[in-house]
């Protein structure tokens, strides 16, 4: 049996790959136990300096996997505790993404709809290919995206955010830019070499402060403007100190490349 998500790794770059393209890899039951645990060992692999979430097939992904979710109606409950279930499971995956210290890109093409929409919101970055159709159209069956909501309301403006959730239209790939939803829109052809591109240069920086800098950026982003400020300016303080980061300002001053440890 194929693996659900294939990973390869190169130059501090791991590549995760959904590979379920017979349901538009959606995110099955199988599928979010399988994100779980590749998440899980990314948080612990140190040599990882960069992660890349692709996909097989003709869609990035279809969202959950309407099938199993009828299936999961024929409990007693007529599906109480399978959805509630399955809703927690889905929210402890996209969480796990901006709490890894790497950061995260999505490679997205085809399609990226409702709980799929929701995963390339939660990345750190997005490339997208030119053709890509996003969208949170669950309103459209009568299941309004409610879980997909919270993590595309915090990647694009309010209003647009609800537009989309309550008409469930679908947007283009530059729409999906202008409105922050991905950094980048490349030509089909090159996106898996562009998105290689930026991750490259990600793997590049010294890998200590790009992960202390996620876990900052998460974390006063959620504050304050004060507490948010203060506790930033802890984190550069930190940061200042670190010997890496001493070498990479006299390298800088002294016109060189840094010799980091």
């Amino acid at each position: 049996m194929a693996e659900l998500i294939e990973r390869s790794d190169e130059a501090g770059v791991a590549r995760l790959v959904l590979n379920s393209p017979a349901n538009y890899n959606a995110l099955s039951d199988a599928m979010l136990a399988a994100l779980r645990e590749a998440f899980s060992e990314l948080s612990k692999d140190r040599k990882v300096r960069v992660v890349v979430l692709a996909a097989n097939g003709k869609a990035f992904c279809a969202g959950h996997d309407l099938k199993e979710m009828q299936a999961g109606r024929e409990a007693p409950d007529k599906g109480h505790a399978y959805f509630a279930d399955l809703f927690a499971r889905c929210a402890e995956v996209m969480q796990m993404i901006p709490r890894l210290p790497q950061p995260v890109i999505a490679e997205v093409h085809g399609i990226a709809t409702a709980a799929g929409c929701q995963l390339v919101a939660s990345c750190d970055m997005a490339v997208a290919a030119e053709g890509t159709r996003f969208g949170v159209n669950g309103v459209n069956i009568g299941l309004f995206c409610s879980t997909p909501m919270v993590a595309l309301s915090r990647a694009v403006p309010r209003k647009a955010a609800f537009e989309m959730l309550s008409t469930g239209a679908f947007i283009d790939a530059a729409r999906a830019r202008e409105l922050g939803l991905v950094n980048r829109v490349v030509a089909p052809e090159a996106l898996a070499a562009e998105t290689a591109a930026l991750a490259a240069v990600l793997a590049a920086k010294l890998g200590a402060a790009v992960k202390i800098g996620k876990g900052a950026f998460y974390e006063q982003i959620e504050m304050g403007l004060a507490d948010a400020y203060a506790h930033a300016s802890a984190v550069m303080v930190e940061n200042m100190l670190w010997r890496d980061t001493e070498e990479g300002i006299a390298a800088f001053l002294e016109k060189r490349k840094p010799n980091w440890t």
